[in-house]
């Protein structure tokens, strides 16, 4: 009961917060006497289970990733979120997405749904649907979590997941990325990671059409 009263106290949902409760009992269960369940324990516990949650790399609501967030976080791993369209994978992709898995201990990366690609970039895109898109970006080791949005921007989906670092290209300035500013009101930062020279999914289909 003390960890559930301590989860909710810090702010987490009652969803995730019953699982750090049920951690503290099973370990407090199998000491004998009165136990104390230490901090390191109880992350170790956490960790343990939080990979059962979802395989790597899965495609999920964004309420259902906020909540398997939180368990994250309640383990004590940091948080990272990228977005973008990402219709064909290039290696500048591949890039950005691992600097920004370097940043932190678990990424999420936002994908624009299909709708939201043909406002952003014209009736011919996406050359891949948002379901293809997604298996493709989960199937990286470096990634967590995929969650669709349907805006033009990933300013309701940061607002929701709260990550502890965003990350975006390093052709971006920092008062240009949107949600950078609720990041780093919440404690958390904004990086700006290196890009591949040359790499884009408008160069490869320009070339493709020549």
């Amino acid at each position: 009961m003390a960890a559930l009263a301590l989860s909710l106290a810090c702010g987490l949902a009652l969803e995730a917060s019953v699982p750090v409760a049920n951690a503290a009992a099973a370990i407090a269960v199998a000491k004998l006497g009165t136990a104390v369940v230490t901090r390191a324990e109880l992350s170790a516990a956490l960790h343990h289970s939080v990979p059962q949650l979802e395989p790597a790399g899965a495609l999920v609501a964004r309420d259902k990733a906020r909540a398997i967030i939180e368990r994250w976080r309640a383990s004590g791993a940091r948080i990272v979120f990228t977005n973008g369209c990402f219709d064909l994978l290039h290696p500048g992709h591949v890039g950005m997405l691992e600097a920004a898995a370097a940043q932190g201990d678990r990424l999420v990366v936002g994908l624009n749904t299909d709708a939201s690609v043909r406002r952003l970039k014209g009736p011919t895109r996406p050359l891949q649907d948002e379901t293809a898109r997604a298996r493709v970006i989960g199937a990286m080791r470096c990634v967590d979590l995929v969650v669709l949005f349907e805006e033009d921007t990933p300013l309701e989906i940061i607002r929701a997941l709260l990550p502890d670092v965003l990350v975006k290209g390093a052709d971006y300035k920092p008062e240009d990325v949107v949600g950078a500013d609720i990041v780093i009101a919440n404690g958390g930062k904004l990086v700006l990671a290196d890009l591949t020279p040359g790499q884009s999914t408008s160069t490869l289909v320009a070339k493709a059409r020549n």
